[in-house]
């Protein structure tokens, strides 16, 4: 009895080294084609090779999770079942795995532990049949928990891991509850960092559609006041945002009323990279979409650092920069800038 034991064990660390395996590769996913269910066509190769489980290792925690097996016979389809397990991808992980991992991001006590099983989650979560999965195990939820986690590294991959779950709209409406602490953990990062640029991300993908936009119409000072200090990459990925959001006319009464930096006008330059012009002059086509009463104008010109008055009043100084971007070299950014002078 105490053999089988020991052989059962043997066959769940070696199952569960094929799936953390691939938590070494990246997790540099961020876009998901809807409708994919994984990989069916996965080629399948044995491993003939020794596997040595390091004491402490992840592998050696892993191996105390039970591994749920159709039959406890030991015969050697048992070796071929965990053979096959090493050459799966995140997109051929089955459910027991996932629960498995879940329950190990939940125990661990190792930060650097915790990080790779966030990295081996948001791999799988690539995939929609397994953001689903993830989904029914309340898995969602758990990985939130890790957006207060004390390790920078953790909360980032946290996001990442969010951000891929977030492809999914019935995951949306579970992750939509967070969003305030995404905004909150945007306020209090540091400026340009990686934990800005991943929560970016997933206010991106939650900003989709117009399901959940009115969440983020109150941090529209933010948005715009972060887009004034960020780099480019931040300032693309800020715009994305604002752009989504000022899609939905529900939500235009406050965002033209949001307190807005004087400065946001020093962008409407040449010398601003196309990437953020381009953007920039979308936000403002959706801004000049809105059309207000005469009643709701006076009030919003009353407010000189209102957004309204930064950018669509008559005395905005928009309507003097716009006209010298139309000797812009790039071809869409003159189209953009005709459209909004017409």
């Amino acid at each position: 009895m105490g053999d089988a034991n020991v052989v059962a064990r043997l066959g769940s660390m070696k199952a569960l080294l094929g799936i953390v395996a691939g938590a070494g590769a990246s997790y540099g996913i961020y876009k998901l084609v809807f409708g994919r269910a994984g990989d069916a066509g996965v080629n399948r190769k044995k491993s003939t090779e020794s596997v040595t489980i390091q004491p402490g290792s992840l592998m050696a925690k892993v191996s105390g999770f039970k591994v749920v097996r159709k039959s406890d016979n030991l015969d050697p389809s048992a070796d071929i079942e965990s053979s096959d397990i090493l050459s799966k991808s995140a997109a051929s992980l089955e459910p027991r795995h996932l629960s498995m991992i879940l329950s190990l991001l939940q125990s661990s006590p190792n930060p650097e532990e915790r990080r790779k099983v966030l990295v081996t989650l948001g791999n799988a979560a690539a995939f929609t049949v397994n953001q689903d999965l993830l989904r029914e195990f309340g898995g969602l939820h758990v990985i939130a928990d890790f957006l207060s986690d004390p390790s920078p590294e953790i909360r980032v991959q946290t996001l990442n891991t969010l951000n891929n779950l977030s492809m999914n709209i019935r995951n949306q409406e579970q992750l939509k509850i967070y969003v305030p602490s995404v905004m909150q953990m945007i306020e209090m990062s540091p400026v340009n960092s990686d934990l800005q640029l991943a929560a970016l991300r997933l206010l991106t993908n939650l900003s989709v559609t117009d399901n959940h936009q009115h969440l983020m119409k109150n941090s529209v000072t933010l948005l715009l006041s972060l887009l004034i200090v960020s780099n480019e990459v931040l300032q693309i990925q800020v715009l994305k945002v604002l752009v989504n959001i000022s899609s939905n006319p529900d939500l235009m009464d406050d965002i033209v009323q949001a307190q807005a930096p004087a400065s946001l006008i020093l962008l409407f330059d040449g010398c601003t990279s196309t990437s953020v012009l381009l953007r920039l002059l979308f936000f403002v086509g959706n801004l000049h979409a809105w059309r207000p009463s005469a009643q709701v104008a006076e009030a919003l010109r009353r407010r000189q650092d209102s957004l309204y008055c930064v950018l669509l009043d008559s005395s905005s100084q928009l309507h003097r920069k716009l006209p010298l971007l139309l000797s812009h070299p790039d071809e869409e950014v003159k189209t953009q800038v005709a459209r909004l002078l017409t």
